[in-house]
């Protein structure tokens, strides 16, 4: 039988435990403490708890190493061709002028030489070279200036007050009757006053303007190939030449204020005006610059063209009013002179071609030489000639005279002639053996259409010779203007 005592203890030991399941089992035994019971299994495992907040992203780490290229793509296939480039600017249609279909035959030059051309040159441009008086302007510059520099006391008594050191190609006569006009008027080297002297004016007028004495006497004694006695010969204009040989004394500085002035005078001048020099009435008083001309000289510079002048009048006249059509003092060939060692001009002009004895100035096939030494660095021994290299050669001349010829018909692809009636010339020109000639009436008072043919087949040059086309063939027939 079990005793009371074991089943109180059994009973005290199954509260506490009871008690210590209840509270945690954290309750101490004060009492009715026992030995330690041997520990319990572990109690299954609890369900997880939920995902925590993400936390922030971290710095992003450096760029890795680059990887090897990838391999060429296939070649893409051509593009359509670019349409050709148009040329910077054409003839202003507004500016009217032009005959025939010449103003097409000069837009169609720029488009097939300037510079959107496809064989353009940068390094090596196309020239078009450009006769001055009476083809750029209306009338002469040289004659202007020469006119206005004895209006205004500018010839100066030459030394010893013999005129035959100005010219060896002055007639004795010549020689003698400037002279007795003059010689007791001014010192040496001064200034004659033949703004008032009508004697000495008269004579120094007579003798460049008409080739002759006030007395009617020849002036000149230029003695050509075949002797005879003239003021022209083919590389030659003996008055042309006297009216620069005159502007001795002056330096160039004071020449281009001259010429300036000459030209604001007879550019203000009406149309149609004309002056007295000495007693001479009704002298040609006005010039004019020819629109047409200064909108193709622009038109041919902005399209890459290299724009030269080439002139029988003195070169210090012409280049102080070349940049009034913008052609630059350096792109000027006229009638050059010796300088003295202080700069100014003498009786002696400076040569071109391969005889030293012989004077060939920039007229006729003098402009041949000048050109070809200065533009295209010819030697003189071969600047008299016809270049065989295109190269050394002008795309492009303008002209208006029988003595703007050869460098019109050396040029290679189009050659203009203002009109004014001039049978060596208008004889290429109207004939066009070659088909690269074109001519236009003058743009201001214009001479009216010849009715009559020009004499082709039996005109002679300044030489006596038959006149000849490009190729050098004499003419064989005739022609009328169109």
């Amino acid at each position: 039988m079990v005793s009371v005592k074991k089943v109180l203890f059994a009973r005290c030991v199954f509260v506490i435990r009871l008690l210590c399941t209840l509270v945690g089992g954290s309750l101490l035994l004060v009492s009715c403490a026992g030995p330690a019971g041997p520990a319990g299994k572990d109690g299954a495992t609890g369900a997880a708890g939920k995902d925590g907040v993400a936390g922030k992203d971290g710095a992003a780490g450096k760029d890795g190493a680059a990887g090897p290229a990838g391999k060429d793509g296939a070649p893409g296939k051509d593009g359509a061709a670019a349409p050709p480039a148009a040329p910077i600017r054409l003839l202003d249609s507004r500016i009217t002028g032009w005959v025939r279909d010449n103003a097409t035959k000069i837009n169609d030059l720029v488009k097939a030489k300037g510079y959107t051309s496809a064989g353009y040159n940068s390094s090596a441009r196309p020239v078009a070279l450009f006769d001055w008086d009476n083809t750029v302007v209306k009338n002469d510059i040289g004659d202007g200036t020469f006119i206005w520099m004895v209006r205004h006391d500018k010839i100066l008594q030459p030394p010893n007050k013999d005129w035959s050191q100005t010219s060896a190609d002055l007639s004795v006569d010549a020689v003698a009757a400037l002279k007795a006009a003059c010689e007791s008027l001014a010192d040496a080297g001064k200034p004659l006053p033949t703004s008032t002297n009508t004697a000495c004016a008269d004579e120094i007028f007579n003798v460049y303007y008409n080739g002759k004495t006030a007395g009617g006497k020849a002036a000149w004694d230029n003695k050509s190939p075949t002797g005879a006695s003239k003021d022209i010969t083919l590389t030659n204009n003996s008055p042309y030449t006297w009216a620069a040989q005159l502007q001795a004394g002056y330096t160039a500085s004071e020449i281009h204020s001259f010429a300036q002035a000459a030209f604001d005078q007879n550019n203000w001048a009406p149309i149609g005006s004309t002056q007295t020099v000495g007693s001479t009435t009704g002298v040609t008083g006005y010039i004019r610059i020819y629109d047409q001309i200064r909108d193709l000289i622009r038109t041919l510079q902005e399209n890459g063209f290299d724009v030269w002048v080439i002139t029988a009048s003195p070169q210090w006249t012409v280049e102080a009013i070349s940049m009034e059509v913008n052609v630059s003092p350096d792109r000027v060939i006229g009638i050059r002179p010796v300088y003295d060692a202080m700069g100014k001009g003498t009786y002696k002009l400076q040569p071109c071609g391969p005889d030293a004895n012989k004077l060939v100035t920039t007229f006729d096939q003098g402009k041949r030489c000048w050109t070809n030494r200065i533009i295209f660095g010819v030697a003189d021994a071969e600047a008299l000639k016809t270049q065989a290299d295109l190269s050394k050669r002008a795309i492009f001349a303008a002209g208006d005279s029988d003595t703007d010829l050869a460098f019109l018909q050396d040029a290679t692809d189009l050659k203009l002639v203002i009109n004014r009636n001039k049978t060596q010339v208008m004889c290429n020109a109207c004939l066009n053996v070659t088909s690269k000639w074109i001519y236009n009436p003058m743009f201001i008072a214009p001479k009216a259409l010849k009715t009559t043919p020009y004499a082709c087949s039996t005109a002679k040059d300044a030489e006596g010779n038959p006149i000849k086309d490009e190729n050098g063939a004499a003419f064989t027939k005739d022609c009328t203007e169109q």
